[in-house]
């Protein structure tokens, strides 16, 4: 009998244990990430919010310039109010969290974290030398305690580009990268998106955005992906490379059956 063939390298070892543990295996993977280097991620990612909140809320309350209100589009007067896409709107700050959660090592987490922080910065640069707001809503926000407490904060402004857009679009790439490494199911990147692409029909639905806002921070997301080579350079020697090598193997010793 023909001995059975050893793995070539430890991501084959992965491949077989993901066939046979399915799910289990691949949560098991993602609670490892998530733990490693729990507390240097937690922490960071709360120091770039804070220091990024006082410097949107500085220019928010103080604008250097003239405000300019953002036109309407049809998009805008087709998409009414929706109470409920307040959470949605809100889950941003998990929504944003969970790439760098998922970060294998510290040097993709400096890579995000680096990235993530130029286009933040890019769009108060856009702040400073334009500041923008939304016109004026119909809604009596007192009916709506959540709005309320939102629009005593953020009554709208700093509107072009919606950084709540090019956040997360943003993420929704470092995320789909995280997942694919993990070896996640279909499933998993189309909840992803899914997530993405209500937060980024919250700021309309909310009424803190118009449709020139979302296609601006759509527009900087992507210039953002563009320049984030940590965001597209695949590991070498990772799981694709080992799986492919197995299957080149599985080949082989069919053919020579």
């Amino acid at each position: 009998m023909e001995p059975r063939q050893l793995p070539l390298d430890e991501s084959e070892c992965l491949e077989t244990r993901r066939q046979q543990g399915g799910a289990s295996f691949i949560l098991s993977r993602i609670g490892r990430q998530l733990r490693h280097w729990w507390w240097f991620k937690a922490i960071g990612t709360s120091l770039f919010m804070y220091v990024f909140f006082l410097a949107y809320l500085d220019l928010l309350h103080h604008p250097p310039a003239p405000v300019f209100e953002m036109p309407l589009t049809w998009v805008d007067r087709l998409v009414g109010f929706q109470p409920w896409a307040l959470a949605v709107y809100a889950s941003l700050w998990i929504y944003v969290s969970l790439p760098a959660a998922l970060a294998p090592g510290l040097k993709r987490l400096f890579s995000l974290g680096l990235h993530m922080g130029c286009m933040c910065g890019a769009g108060l640069l856009c702040y400073v030398f334009w500041p923008t707001a939304v016109p004026p809503s119909a809604v009596d926000w007192g009916q709506y305690p959540g709005y309320a407490l939102l629009k005593g904060i953020d009554p709208g402004g700093n509107a072009c580009p919606s950084l709540h857009v090019a956040a997360a679009l943003y993420s929704a790439l470092w995320l789909g990268r995280e997942l694919r490494e993990l070896g996640c199911s279909p499933a998993w990147f189309w909840a992803n998106w899914l997530w993405s692409a209500l937060i980024v029909f919250s700021t309309l639905a909310t009424k803190q955005h118009v449709m020139y806002d979302v296609l601006a921070g759509a527009a900087l997301a992507a210039v953002a992906a563009l320049f984030s080579p940590g965001l597209w350079r695949v590991r070498r020697g990772g799981e694709g490379k080992g799986v492919q090598r197995n299957r080149d193997a599985g080949l082989a010793r069919h053919a020579g059956d």
